[in-house]
């Protein structure tokens, strides 16, 4: 499909002109502002920032790159958890903040959202204009750009599938072997010729086979032209409970028995058709130095028997562990509800971050040796964090109604588990790094430092980058990383990529290689 120059490329729905591209070289004082995005561990310098407006622009930007013969890379929101965008042979990066346009394209009888429009633009405009969503996180600040390409889960998830669930199209602009620059609209409809461009975006990553300018969201069971009836709508209330337990009442044997209960909870209430898929539950691990551990659990307030289900999961989570904790239940709009649980990625808190981040997904609970190890690294005394924890965090549903090779992510987690630690001195990299790696290479020790995938793992989140997965110090598993993130699926997105980036002018340290990467140029 050709590109559709009718929609948001030269006008906005003022009818006003597009701004023009704004270049920004290192004698401008915006540069040092936009070298910093959200993880202060790496600071880009390129020759310049390129901030685009439209897909023309970002399609201008791109031919002036292959042009001249210097690497290009492309933000949206600049949540990336590795040095993607800002590596030191970046010449060009491709700033999409200011595409953040969320709106309704008659003509494709879908939404349309631009690639740096951010997770809480999207849920307000898509919300607060036709009350509907799609099924997003809960950090707001990442870009639509990356989040939805990698596949996209929120709270959301086990009632409504993934955000990629919801993807009708998305339009690239991409570079063919003979260097010419293009923009393709690729989409689900199975006699588009580009449908395996729409397959790669739906959990393939960012930053693989072109620059996504927008995406087109309508559900594939959505019927007729009203835009209220072409994606879900949300509950219109949420019943919360939040608890805590203080570390000093739990013992080892407490904190195994909690976060196994916790464990098989989830396990056992997540299958597709589950009358508690719509019951979601975050059980936050902190090390003790930065907190308790606490529950975040919600469920729509008018389900059926909300309040006595939120009862019995509370019940079944404090089974035989030894301290009572604190809790707290509300009621609250979903929307309100929706910033209720965000992550703070901006404010004074946020502000000089530095972090790094791991996950693995899981279909089997840990077993009481993985929890009693987790313990240990959760309670050292020799280690002190701004933040560093574990979170698990409630899957499966109906994310699993969706056949494993339908879509680019892979199916089958019933619970994800995420790492994550941040810190403020660059002068203490080490000590946290190593902390969490330590942690994670300990956690899956049975498998080599990593989570193959087996009866009890399902693999990586690739929006959740970690490059250990690929380094050999870390990954002693022999299995390569990209099985870890993409599963059987990675044969189908190498031969995407050997046909839409065959120069591999788009890569990183984790992208996916051309199936001949032996000849592959790397332009």
């Amino acid at each position: 499909m050709k590109r559709d120059d009718s929609y948001g490329d030269e006008e906005d729905v003022l009818s006003q002109p597009t701004p023009i591209s704004t270049i920004v070289t290192p004698d401008d004082l915006r540069y040092e502002n936009l070298g910093h995005a959200y993880n202060y561990r790496f600071i880009a310098k390129p020759d310049y920032f390129r901030l685009a407006h439209s897909p023309r622009q970002v399609e201008d930007a791109v031919r002036e790159a292959v042009e001249s013969g210097k690497r290009i890379a492309v933000r949206s929101g600049g949540h990336c958890g590795e040095n993607f965008v800002a590596a030191p042979d970046v010449r060009i990066v491709l700033d999409l903040s200011p595409m953040s346009r969320v709106d309704f394209d008659r003509e494709h009888n879908a939404f349309v959202i631009e690639a740096g429009a951010s997770v809480g633009k999207m849920t307000d405009a898509l919300f607060h204009q036709w009350g509907v969503t799609i099924p997003v996180g809960f950090c707001m600040g990442v870009g639509a750009g990356g989040h939805i390409s990698g596949g996209g889960y929120g709270p959301l998830s086990r009632m409504l599938g993934l955000s990629v669930d919801h993807l009708y199209a998305v339009e690239v602009v991409v570079v063919d072997q003979h260097r010419n620059v293009s923009t393709v609209v690729a989409t689900r409809e199975e006699n588009d010729p580009n449908r395996d461009l729409w397959w790669a975006h739906t959990g393939g990553g960012g930053g693989n086979f072109g620059v996504v300018t927008r995406y087109w969201m309508r559900s594939p069971d959505a019927r007729g032209t009203d835009p209220a009836g072409l994606l879900p709508r949300p509950p219109s209330a949420l019943h919360i409970a939040e608890a805590r337990w203080p570390w000093g009442g739990l013992t080892e044997t407490d904190f195994v028995r909690l976060t196994g209960n916790f464990l098989r909870w989830q396990l056992a209430n997540s299958a597709v058709d589950s009358p508690d898929a719509d019951l979601y539950a975050l059980l936050d691990c902190p090390h003790r130095s930065a907190g308790d551990l606490t529950l975040h659990a919600q469920l729509p307030a008018d389900s059926p028997r909300a309040h006595a289900r939120m009862d019995a999961f509370l019940d079944a989570l404090g089974a035989g562990v030894g301290t009572a904790p604190s809790v707290r239940r509300t009621s609250l709009p979903w929307l309100v509800a929706s910033r209720y649980l965000a992550v703070p990625d901006t404010g004074p808190t946020a502000i000089g971050l530095r972090c790094k981040v791991k996950s693995a997904d899981l279909r089997a609970p840990h077993s009481p040796e993985q929890l009693a190890t987790l313990h240990g690294h959760l309670t050292r005394d020799d280690y002190r964090g701004t933040y560093a924890a574990v979170e698990y965090i409630a899957y499966g549903g109906k994310v699993n109604a969706v056949p494993s090779t339908a879509t680019a992510i892979p199916r089958g987690a019933l619970v994800k588990t995420f790492y994550m630690v941040t810190w403020k001195d660059s002068a203490e990299d080490e000590w946290h790094m190593r902390w969490i790696r330590e942690l994670y290479r300990d956690i899956h020790a049975s498998t080599g430092g990593v989570p193959v995938p087996n009866d009890v793992n399902t693999g990586a989140y690739i929006n959740y980058a970690d490059i250990d997965l690929a380094d050999p110090e870390w990954n002693t598993s022999g299995v390569p990383w990209h099985e870890l993130y993409y599963g059987e699926n990675y044969a189908g997105l190498q031969e995407v990529k050997a046909k839409w980036d065959p120069l591999n002018i788009f890569r990183h340290a984790l992208s996916i290689t051309s199936p001949h990467a032996t000849t592959q140029k790397e332009w």
